[in-house]
């Protein structure tokens, strides 16, 4: 089968078409044969090497739209043929052919695969940290970093159908505050200043959803209301961790959860899966939108990666596999 992989760490261009042979499903497994497959940053911190280095070839792409095309041992409630999107915590999704755990395959009724091609992944991630690491309730007030992004487009009207008051985001750049106005956010700031921009308003905030990292994480702190609560899912800023002292939190009613859903789908996988039933019902009534911007070919991976690490991508990229 085609496939694009990578075998030493290093920029865009270690990526390369491979040949590799159809995997074959185990137990609890299906086999997809693959339409589309999202490209997420995740995938770019594993080519740099932020997850250790390769062994042999290593095949990225953590999200995919496909058919059924063999099913393992012990696997109940899906067809050959069957339409699914699946969330694939092993990587594997640049390719024709794609290994998922049964659990993390959900069906596309009502879903085209185009738009499945670009969901597992990010609206289980969106609505994950919402609903589970934030604790969002109804009447909360939201800012979420990388507001452009996969994740941070769909955070924001995952938010709303929560029943967020007020939805705030942040960007790197005017153009990008620009595209993510489309989105329902009563503002969208520019990251740097984004402190002193709600601070002349008077604003604070229940939840801020922050997915860079560095000197954005520590600032988001003091934007917080009483019983505010920063979610960390990611560090596309690659600074270094935070040292923070825990009396601050105590004495100003503040707190620091994380999401991961790595870790949640091998100690909780039946959490993901209610987490991305939950969108894809979102998704499939219309109350929210996935906003696909581009649309490359397989060989094409390294472009994409390109785009996410330079911070010039917005909304969901995808690669076009059949």
């Amino acid at each position: 089968m085609r496939a694009v992989g990578f075998d030493v760490n290093g920029g865009p261009e270690v990526l390369r078409p491979v040949e590799l042979p159809v995997p074959e499903p185990g137990p609890g497994q299906v086999l997809i044969r693959v339409a589309y497959a999202g490209v997420n940053y995740g995938e770019v911190q594993h080519r740099l090497g932020d997850f250790g280095p390769p062994d042999g070839i290593t095949v990225p792409g953590m999200e995919v739209s496909g058919e059924i095309a063999a099913l393992g041992d012990d696997v109940a409630g899906l067809a050959l043929g069957d339409h699914v999107a699946a969330y694939l915590p092993d990587g594997g999704g640049y390719a024709e052919y794609a290994v998922a755990p049964a659990d993390f395959a959900f069906p596309l009724d009502g879903i085209s695969l185009r738009d499945g091609g670009g969901a597992a992944l990010v609206l289980t991630t969106a609505y994950g940290v919402l609903a589970g690491a934030a604790r969002l309730t109804a009447g909360d007030s939201v800012l979420i970093h990388a507001a452009a992004g996969g994740v941070g487009s769909a955070a924001a009207q995952i938010a709303r159908a929560l029943g967020a008051a007020a939805v705030h985001g942040t960007v790197r750049t005017p153009e990008k505050a620009e595209y993510a106005k489309r989105f329902g956010y009563d503002a969208v700031l520019l990251r740097d200043t984004f402190p002193a921009d709600l601070a002349a308003t008077g604003t604070e905030v229940d939840v801020v959803l922050d997915p860079v990292g560095g000197r954005t994480r520590l600032a988001s702190l003091d934007v917080l209301a009483p019983f505010g609560r920063v979610v960390v899912y990611g560090d596309a800023a690659r600074e270094p961790d935070l040292s923070l002292p825990v009396l601050p939190l105590w004495k100003q009613n503040r707190s620091l959860s994380g999401y991961n859903i790595g870790d949640l789908g091998r100690r909780a996988p039946s959490v993901v899966r209610g987490h991305a039933l939950a969108a894809l019902s979102l998704l499939a009534s219309g109350a929210i939108r996935l906003d696909v911007t581009a649309e490359l070919s397989l060989a094409a991976a390294f472009q994409a990666h390109h785009a996410l690490e330079e911070g010039t991508s917005r909304g969901k990229v995808l690669l076009a596999i059949a």
